[in-house]
Order: C-alpha cells, then sequence, then structure tokens
C-alpha cells in the first residue's frame, strides 16, 4: 500500500511593501489579503493569497521602554522579547522564558511577536505569557483595548501596532510542559501578583489547554508564612477555573493536572522570593 503525499503550498499573486499603516489597512480590507509578519506559520499553510502586505518598513521593529510601559511594535521578533534587558530587568527570566523553547534561536530571530498575539493561536507561549501581564494591544482601526478583551474578540481586518505593557509592582513567573523540547507545549502558564487598588491580586493565564490562552483574576492575601496545604488548596482552586481539552497531547484530565502543578510551584516560587527580599 502506497503512502499519501500531501502537497502542503502558499500560493502569492501581490507582494506590497506598504509605506504607511494606512496604506497597509485599506490593502488589507481586501477579501483575500494577508498582513506579512514573520510568515513562520503562515507559509506553511496550503492557501491562495492575492495579495500580502509587507510591514517591514513602518518602523514597527522596536522595543520602547518609558517610565510607564513597554512599548513592542508588532513586528520585533521573539528573539528581541528574548534578549531585552528591561524585560528581564522588570519580571526576571520570565518573559524570556516564554519564548526559550520555541523551535530554536533561527526561528527566533524571524518569528515575530505581532503575528503571536495576532494569530491567537492555542499553542502560544507569547500570548500565554503576556496575558497574565497588565498588557493592552493597540490597534489602528479598533485603537488600544486590553488583550484580554483583544483574545476574544472576532477576527476581523484590522492591523495590530503594537503591544504595550504597563509596568507595575508585579511578580511573574511562566512554565510550560512539552513533550519534547522544542515540540509545542501541552500546557503552558503564567502566575502574576501585585498589588492593585490596595489589594494583593493574582493573575493566573492557562494556554494550549489546547485551546487558545485564558486569564483568571483572584484577590487573594496570601501570607508569606502560608502552610504547603493552604498554598495547595489556592493551586486547586485557580487551575479548575479554565476549561481543558483532550488532542495528541494529552488529555483534558492530564492537562489539569499540570495546571494544578505548574501553578503551585510558580506561587511557591513568588512566595519564596517575597520572603527572601523581606528579609
Amino acid at each position: 500500500m502506497g503512502i499519501e503525499r500531501r502537497t502542503v503550498l502558499l500560493t502569492i499573486n501581490h507582494y506590497v511593501k506598504a509605506k504607511t499603516l494606512e496604506e497597509a489597512y485599506e490593502l488589507n480590507q481586501a477579501r483575500n489579503a494577508r498582513i506579512m509578519g514573520g510568515m513562520m506559520w503562515m507559509r506553511l499553510g496550503n492557501a491562495k493569497v492575492q495579495t500580502i502586505i509587507d510591514i517591514s518598513g513602518l518602523g514597527l521593529d522596536q522595543i520602547e521602554e518609558t517610565d510607564h510601559v513597554f512599548r513592542i511594535g508588532a513586528m520585533c521578533t521573539l528573539r528581541q522579547l528574548e534578549l531585552h534587558e528591561g524585560l528581564r530587568e522588570m519580571y526576571g527570566d520570565a518573559v524570556a522564558e516564554s519564548v526559550r523553547h520555541i523551535v530554536g534561536v533561527q526561528f527566533r530571530n524571524q518569528a515575530t511577536v505581532g503575528g503571536s498575539i495576532y494569530g491567537r493561536f492555542g499553542f502560544s507561549d507569547v500570548l500565554t505569557c503576556l496575558l497574565a501581564l497588565d498588557t493592552f494591544v493597540e490597534l489602528y482601526d479598533g485603537g488600544t483595548i486590553r488583550l484580554s478583551e483583544f483574545v476574544n474578540k472576532k477576527r476581523d481586518k484590522d492591523i495590530l501596532v503594537s503591544i504595550i505593557i504597563r509596568k507595575s509592582d508585579r511578580k511573574l513567573r511562566y512554565s510550560s510542559v512539552r513533550r519534547t523540547k522544542t515540540d509545542f507545549p501541552v500546557l503552558s502558564c503564567a502566575v502574576v501578583t501585585g498589588p492593585v487598588h490596595g489589594k494583593e491580586t493574582w493573575y493566573f493565564s492557562v494556554g494550549a489547554r489546547p485551546m487558545k490562552a485564558a486569564v483568571l483574576e483572584k484577590e487573594w492575601e496570601i501570607p508569606d508564612d502560608i502552610t504547603e496545604e493552604k498554598l495547595a488548596e489556592c493551586a486547586k482552586e485557580a487551575a479548575a477555573g479554565f476549561v481543558y481539552g483532550t488532542n495528541m497531547r494529552g488529555s483534558a484530565e492530564y492537562r489539569h493536572h499540570l495546571a494544578e502543578v505548574l501553578i503551585l510551584r510558580a506561587m511557591r516560587s513568588i512566595l519564596a522570593d517575597r520572603t527572601q527580599e523581606g528579609r
């Protein structure tokens, strides 16, 4: 018996390098037009695209840090995100950890942050990580909205211009479980805590469920000397706040268990840091 071979081919009829965001937006309104990011996933698809729009010349490839925000251009690469010293100083190794397992350095030098966020892929480590922070997206036509709102927004023909992370006194941890080192995650998890309006607030983001990432907020005043049993109960409650599914990488039950484990580890690590800093 022969093996059936399926040819995957992306066909592009017209290539346009946009000179302005306005031009890119107008071109993108055509039914069969697409914005070109790093082309790392798009090129693997089997599709015919009438017009591909290149926005690489619009100055969207920098990470700008101010006193209040990090503004990440849509054309910034995952490697830029991984190496940015300001993000590392603010959030430790967590942001770099969220991209470290994505294929390899060559891939991360081309894949864009905007493509990762706009795609809203279930497997996106970047989306899972940034969703737990105080993050917004800037859209050309739709203005600036919270990332949590954008994730559930109906897909349209708008253009993602930048990702904005508002600086705040928050601790971030990120982790994932993979069957092999550079495979898609079986489950990804980000945990953030910090004061919000004077109350200690915890944010839990879980992705690769295998659905796209979702975020859960809890106003928990957790003492530094909380018992392991009580902390495990908190992790169990947080993990129960998400819906899990089954695919070739794992069952819903397995993912639920992984979420409990990763959330507990992250909370334990954050509390240990907090205790250390208080000495």
